[in-house]
């Protein structure tokens, strides 16, 4: 059993679209689609957050737990910084609160951060069964089934689209202090000073620094796109009205 805890693991190492990262996959799409449809009271969806949470937290601290206890764990690349580990604890955080302003930032900026790792997660040796593989699907996926629960489940909706600019602003400013601090101590969050060393999509946008220009105008790209949605509701809801209006009057 230990094995399964093991730096040095002598298992399958991670196949990128294997089996068992299918089936991962596959799992979450099941739960983020069809899990806020089950019929639940107020008090059963506290519950939900709450476990959601709890988990989220749990198994955030288990990953920096297993690196110290190894050995391994840096403050050059393993402090909270990058854009997921903020989102674990802020999908924590905005499902016990169920804070507006926590709720934009994981919608808009969590799910495209977490589905980019759960499609190419930098997993190396680590395969299934290893604890790492559970660790790593279990923290993205959280995010995306913490926003997507928030979304369909608790109704909850980005208000407009000071919303996306909003998200967006604080982003582009939070990167600029990163990319301050990445040069001040030498570390690589956000992968704003190199590329990860693992197959990602940034792959396919250049070197350094035209690779920053790519990730800038993807995340706009994909937050816009996730606004969408609710713009085009906007949209008709405003035109019944007004057609509603018009036919009264």
């Amino acid at each position: 059993m230990g094995q399964y805890f093991a730096y040095d693991y002598n298992g399958p190492a991670f196949v990128q679209l294997g089996a068992a990262h299918i089936g991962a996959l596959i799992l979450i799409i099941i739960l983020a689609l069809a899990g806020w449809q089950l019929p639940m009271g107020k008090e059963q969806r506290s519950v939900v957050r709450w476990t959601l949470a709890g988990l989220l937290v749990i198994n955030e601290l288990f990953w920096h737990a297993w690196h110290i206890y190894y050995g391994i764990w840096t403050v050059k690349a393993l402090l909270p910084l990058n854009l997921c580990n903020l989102m674990v604890f802020t999908s924590a955080w905005t499902l016990v609160s169920k804070n507006q302003l926590g709720y934009e930032v994981i919608y808009l900026l969590g799910i495209p951060a977490a589905a980019q790792v759960l499609i190419t997660p930098a997993l190396g040796p680590y395969g299934y069964p290893h604890v790492l593989f559970f660790q790593i699907f279990i923290s993205h996926g959280g995010v995306v089934l913490a926003a997507l629960y928030l979304t369909l489940g608790e109704r909850m909706r980005p208000r407009s689209w000071r919303s996306v600019w909003r998200v967006a602003g604080w982003t582009m400013l939070y990167a600029l202090i990163i990319f301050w601090l990445n040069q001040a101590i030498g570390s690589n969050y956000l992968f704003l000073a190199y590329k990860p060393p693992a197959a990602t999509l940034l792959d396919y946008l250049g070197p350094w620094p035209w690779y920053i220009l790519g990730m800038v105008a993807i995340g706009l790209g994909l937050v816009t796109g996730l606004y969408w949605p609710f713009h085009i509701r906007d949209r008709r809801r405003n035109s019944q009205s007004a057609s509603t209006d018009g036919t009264i009057g």
